[in-house]
C-alpha cells in the first residue's frame, strides 16, 4: 500500500471512531440548535437554510467515502476471520473460502446447494 493509501485508511479509521462517538453526537445537535436560534435573528431567510443545506450537504458526501472505507475494511476482516474457521472445521465445506470474490452466478449455484443439502439433512418430526 502506498504511504497516500494508509493516510487515507488512518484518517478514516479515527473520523469513524469520532463520527460514532457520543461526543460527535452532541456536537451536531449543537451545531443544529445554534444555527435555529440564529434563525429569527436572520429572519429565517433563504442564507440562513443555505447554511444548514450547504453544511450537512458536504458532510454528508464526505462521510460517504470514510464510512465506506471503513465497512470494507470490517468486512474484509470478517471475511478472513470466517475463511480461518471453515479452515480449521475439518468438515467444513472449503468451497465457502472466498466465496465474495465469486461471480453472483457461482455463489448462488453454491448457496442453493447448501440450501439443498440443509433441507435433505433436517431431522423429521417427532411423532406425537
Amino acid at each position: 500500500m502506498t504511504s497516500a493509501t494508509n493516510a487515507f485508511s488512518e484518517f478514516a479509521r479515527r473520523a469513524n471512531a469520532f463520527c460514532s462517538s457520543p461526543g460527535a453526537t452532541a456536537f451536531a445537535f449543537i451545531i443544529v440548535i445554534v444555527w435555529a436560534a440564529c434563525g429569527p435573528y436572520y429572519h429565517f431567510s433563504d442564507g440562513w437554510q443555505l447554511i444548514i443545506n450547504t453544511g450537512t450537504t458536504i458532510v454528508t458526501f464526505l462521510m460517504v467515502f470514510v464510512l465506506n472505507n471503513a465497512q470494507s475494511r470490517d468486512t474484509a476482516a470478517m471475511n478472513a476471520k470466517l475463511d480461518a474457521i471453515i479452515l480449521a472445521i475439518e468438515s467444513a465445506d472449503n468451497r465457502m473460502i472466498g466465496l465474495e470474490a465469486q461471480t453472483d452466478l457461482q455463489a448462488q449455484a453454491l448457496r442453493a446447494e447448501v440450501v439443498s443439502a440443509a433441507l435433505t439433512n433436517v431431522a423429521p418430526p417427532p411423532n406425537g
